[in-house]
C-alpha cells in the first residue's frame, strides 16, 4: 500500500500594526498596503503558497483587519475542482464580549490551535505576512523530511546591518542548527554567530567582504507533533523571542538555506525600495512568471491612458490616465490620473480602488482623485483616494528626515502623502 502524500497547512501571521510602518498603517494594516502599483502584501505569502501546492492557508489578523479581510474575500476563490481554502481568523470575544488580543507570533499561533489542528496537515508552514520572495516551500518540506526536523527554519545570508534586525544562527554540521540568538547586538554575540569561509564554498556563492551571518526570514516549517509539543512546554508569547530558542535546545532543528530575492518590509524606507526595485531590476520580486503567479483581486479595468508623457524606468497599472510631463522610476497604482505638465521622479502612487468617491446623504459628488498640473513630486510614496492640487512641489527642499503635517509625512526623507488627503493649490514641502 503506498504512503499518503505529505499534507500540509499554510499558517500566515498578519495580525501586527506595523507601527515601523507608520504612517503608512494609519487607515491599513500592514499586510493590506498596497505593492507594486496592484497587489497587497498579504498577496506575495498567499501565492507563494498556493504555487506551491499547499491550499489550505489560514491568515491569522489583527490590527485593522476589516480591509484585508474583504480583499482575501474579493480575491481567492477555490470550487471542488480547484480545491483550496484562505480563511481569516481574527481575535475572538470572551464570555464579557471583550476581544482578546494576541500577545505575539506564538501566542496568535496557540490560542488558535484547535482551529488548525482540524486540518489533516503532518506539517504547518508558518509565513509573515510583509515579507517579499518567490520560493517553492515544496523543496522546503522535503528538506524537513529528510532532516526529520522537528522545525525547519528558512534562512538567508546577511551582513551587519542586516543581522541586528533578525534571528541568527550558528549552523552546525549536516544544516543543524546549534544555537540561536533574537535580534543581537553585542558585538561578542554577533562575533559568535559570524559565516565562516567555508560556508561560502560549500553553498557555491561568492565571499562577502563584510562580516556574514545566517539570518532567520521568519519562515518555520514544524511538524504537527513537535508544535503541539513545543507548546506544552513554552507557554510565551513570541517565536523569535521566546520558542525558536526552545525549541534548538532540543536538538532537532534545521536551517534551510535560501539564497534568492528576499524583503522583510519593516520600514518606510525598506517598503520604498522594494517597490522602486521593481521598475529598474530584475533582482526584485519576480512578477513575471507566468507559472508562478502573484495574484490579487481581479479588477478588469482598460490598459492606461497615455497622452505625452515621456516615461522611463517606470511601471503603469491598468486604469490609470496619463497626461503628464515626465514619469521617471516610479510605481503609478490602479486608476491614477496625472495631469498636463506634471513631473514625477522616483515615487509609488499606490492607486485608488475607485475613480470617484460615492455620494452620501444627496450631498454633492467630491472632485475625483488626481494629481493635478504643473506639479514637481520626488521621492514620494502616495497613498490612496489623494487629491493634489496645481502646481504643488513636493521635493523635501529643506533635506528633512522626519515631519508631521496634516495627512503630509516625511519618513527616512521620503514625503508620505496618506490616504484621504487633500493638498491645495501651490502647496510646498
Amino acid at each position: 500500500m503506498k504512503n499518503r502524500p505529505i499534507q500540509v497547512a499554510t499558517i500566515i501571521l498578519a495580525g501586527g500594526q506595523g507601527t515601523r510602518l507608520h504612517p503608512l498603517t494609519i487607515h491599513h494594516s500592514k499586510p493590506a498596503v498596497s505593492y507594486g502599483g496592484r497587489y497587497r502584501l498579504i498577496d506575495i505569502p498567499i501565492s507563494n503558497s498556493i504555487n506551491s501546492d499547499f491550499r489550505q492557508i489560514f491568515v491569522v489578523a489583527q490590527y485593522l483587519s476589516g480591509e484585508l479581510e474583504h480583499h482575501i474575500s474579493q480575491t481567492y476563490h477555490f470550487d471542488p475542482f480547484n480545491p483550496g481554502s484562505v480563511d481569516v481568523l481574527t481575535p475572538y470575544e470572551n464570555e464579557k464580549g471583550e476581544r482578546e488580543w494576541f500577545k505575539g507570533t506564538a501566542d496568535a499561533v496557540r490560542r488558535n490551535m484547535p482551529t488548525f489542528l482540524k486540518s489533516p496537515a503532518d506539517y504547518f508552514l508558518i509565513l509573515s505576512g510583509d515579507q517579499l520572495y518567490n520560493i517553492n516551500f515544496q523543496n522546503m518540506v522535503a528538506f524537513a523530511q529528510e532532516k526529520k526536523a522537528d522545525l525547519t527554519i528558512a534562512s538567508i545570508p546577511v551582513i551587519k546591518k542586516d543581522a541586528v534586525r533578525m534571528g541568527l544562527i550558528h549552523l552546525g554540521h549536516n544544516g543543524k542548527v546549534n544555537n540561536f540568538a533574537e535580534k543581537p547586538k553585542e558585538p561578542e554575540v554577533l562575533q559568535q554567530f559570524e559565516l565562516p569561509p567555508a560556508f561560502f564554498k560549500e553553498a557555491k556563492i561568492a565571499p562577502r567582504k563584510e562580516p556574514s551571518y545566517l539570518g532567520s526570514m521568519g519562515i518555520y516549517v514544524f511538524r504537527r507533533e513537535a508544535l503541539i509539543e513545543l507548546f506544552k512546554e513554552d507557554d510565551r508569547d513570541d517565536f523569535g523571542h521566546h520558542l525558536i530558542s526552545t525549541a534548538v535546545k532540543k536538538g532537532k532543528t534545521y536551517a534551510f538555506v535560501y539564497h534568492g530575492y528576499w524583503e522583510d518590509i519593516g520600514t518606510v524606507a525598506s517598503y520604498f525600495e522594494a517597490n522602486l526595485i521593481l521598475t529598474h531590476s530584475k533582482n526584485g520580486l519576480d512578477t513575471y512568471d507566468e507559472k508562478n503567479p502573484i495574484y490579487t483581486r481581479p479588477t478588469f479595468l482598460p490598459g492606461p491612458k497615455i497622452e505625452c508623457t515621456k516615461i522611463n524606468q517606470s511601471i503603469v497599472c491598468e486604469g490609470s490616465i496619463i497626461e503628464a510631463e515626465e514619469i521617471t522610476r516610479s510605481v503609478i497604482g490602479l486608476r491614477s490620473h496625472i495631469k498636463k505638465g506634471t513631473i514625477i521622479r522616483d515615487t509609488v502612487m499606490m492607486g485608488n480602488h475607485f475613480y470617484m468617491p460615492p455620494t452620501y446623504d444627496s450631498k454633492p459628488v467630491p472632485t475625483d482623485f488626481w494629481i493635478g498640473e504643473h506639479c514637481l513630486i520626488e521621492k514620494a510614496i502616495i497613498d490612496e483616494h489623494v487629491r493634489i492640487g496645481n502646481h504643488v512641489k513636493l521635493i523635501n527642499e529643506k533635506k528633512l528626515d522626519r515631519f508631521d503635517g496634516d495627512g503630509i509625512f516625511i519618513r527616512d526623507g521620503i514625503i508620505i502623502i496618506t490616504a484621504g488627503t487633500i493638498v491645495p493649490d501651490h502647496f510646498t514641502l
